[in-house]
């Protein structure tokens, strides 16, 4: 973050100083604005949100005691605090007030906005990496990517900053243009349409309206990155005043992705091409996905002015992602388990599903599926339920565990399933009959929980579950 002291933020933000005896405004900020007190940020800025269930004024104390050098909050803090009528109100005018004056003192800045149904936490990690080999970049963190994440990434950005690459998140029509209203993008990414948050939207149609605002917040010199294959991404061309660039595997991608193949473990290997350049790249990632993922991050990568061969290179070198996105982990006796449980819809269900049945297929080792509920799908839910389900049927996949009474509906049309009501009844029902040569799927709604049944699955053994000790 630019330094600030807080008669500045005051200014910025229209709010009152007040503070313990000594306190003044000209106390500085020059660390990042964050949330949670028990990370404080060096001479930073504590955000005081009092949300239903904990209200951080209570603990502004702890986080100047920290090392915070102020706090923004609703009321006084007994702490140097700007206090303001609304803090997600007064965070936002700060995050584009600071944003503004990184441009002025910096044009090479360049601001990249993502979104998408499914894979854009997956696609921003592999451009933020690409862009990171290139020059000083800054990133949302993990999934942070709604109206308190989008302003807290931003206020992580320094001079120095050269790309600043942005998830946006939305959970209907507007919501995305309130963000770019904030972080006008010079290059806007859509990578997909689907039934993520279609509970909240109301329909597919309203998805594809709100996700196309971060083309509309492009001017005349933005760029738009667009998924050909996606006839509702492709059809937001008109909604921008900026050039468009696509990917895809579709014929006239302007960033083709060709000659797809996958290893044993289903980690892509595949050919990516941009006019006369091409380059092989192949992904330390599993899924067939992350292809497409990497291609949306490649001609993104392109728009900004990189190679092709130096993408592809920064591409290959990419270990990890964000945490529990089709993390593969092999336990000392062989066991795989695929641990994609920080979030889940049915597009992303299906694809990850299909990747378990062809690494089965490929090694020949039997495959358990550990499932628990898709959220936010609203009326749809049972019926997304069962037909994922069916799939788990279909695909073969050996063995299917159902975690939890919003997860029932996957047993509908799946009668040899398990059902297990809790993440410890789910460890223990999958440890007991697993034992090195499986490859186990672990997926879910963040709610859900069952990263810890992937976590339980690689501390223990089988023998260890049946003594006991999951």
């Amino acid at each position: 973050m630019i330094d600030l002291s807080l008669a500045d933020i005051a200014l910025i933000v229209g709010g009152t100083i007040d503070g313990a005896p000594g306190a003044g405004a000209a106390a500085t900020v020059t660390g990042p604005a964050f949330l949670d007190s028990r990370a404080p940020q060096a001479d930073g800025l504590f955000v005081a949100v009092a949300g239903e269930r904990v209200d951080g004024h209570e603990f502004a104390r702890a986080a100047v005691e920290g090392g915070a050098a102020a706090v923004i909050g609703s009321r006084p803090t007994g702490v140097p605090t700007v206090v303001v009528a609304d803090v997600e109100v007064a965070l936002h005018a700060l995050a584009a007030e600071v944003l503004r004056r990184l441009r002025e003192t910096n044009p090479a800045l360049r601001v990249v906005a993502i979104t998408g149904s499914q894979g854009k936490t997956s696609a921003k990690d592999m451009l933020a990496a690409v862009l990171s080999d290139a020059g000083p970049t800054v990133a949302t963190y993990q999934s942070f990517n709604n109206e308190l994440g989008l302003p807290l990434t931003i206020l992580r950005a320094v001079p120095e900053t050269r790309f600043l690459v942005l998830e946006m998140g939305a959970r209907g029509v507007g919501h995305i243009a309130r963000l770019c209203r904030t972080a006008p993008p010079d290059v806007s990414v859509v990578l997909n349409v689907g039934l993520a948050h279609v509970g909240e939207f109301g329909s597919q149609t309203a998805i594809a309206l709100g996700k196309g605002e971060i083309v509309e917040a492009l001017g005349p010199d933005g760029v738009a990155v667009l998924n050909l294959d996606d006839p509702l991404v492709a059809g937001m061309a008109p909604r921008t005043r900026g050039r468009v660039h696509t990917f895809g595997r579709a014929a006239g991608a302007g960033l083709g992705l060709h000659a797809l193949e996958l290893d044993e473990f289903g980690r892509p290997a595949f050919d990516l091409r941009s006019g006369s350049e091409q380059v092989r790249v192949r992904l330390r990632l599993v899924g067939e996905h992350q292809a497409l993922n990497a291609a949306a991050a490649a001609a993104t990568a392109i728009a900004l002015g990189l190679r092709l061969a130096a993408v592809g290179r920064s591409l290959e070198s990419i270990e990890v992602l964000s945490p529990w996105r089709m993390e593969l982990s092999e336990r000392a006796d062989g066991l795989v388990v695929i641990n994609d449980a920080y979030n889940a819809n049915p597009d992303s269900m299906r694809a990850a599903l299909e990747t378990l049945a062809g690494i089965g297929r490929r090694t020949g080792r039997r495959t358990v599926a550990v499932l628990g509920e898709m959220r936010e799908l609203g009326e749809a839910a049972e019926e997304e339920h069962r037909a994922i389900g069916r799939l788990v049927r279909d695909l073969g996949i050996d063995e299917l565990v159902v975690v939890g009474e919003g997860a029932r509906a996957l047993l509908t049309d799946n009668e040899s399933a398990a059902f297990a009501g809790s993440v410890a009844e789910a460890v223990a029902a999958v440890g007991k009959n697993v034992r090195g040569s499986e490859v186990v799927l672990v997926k879910a709604s963040r709610a859900a929980g069952l990263e810890r049944v992937a976590h339980g699955l690689l501390t223990h053994t089988g023998d260890d579950m049946e003594e006991g000790s999951a």
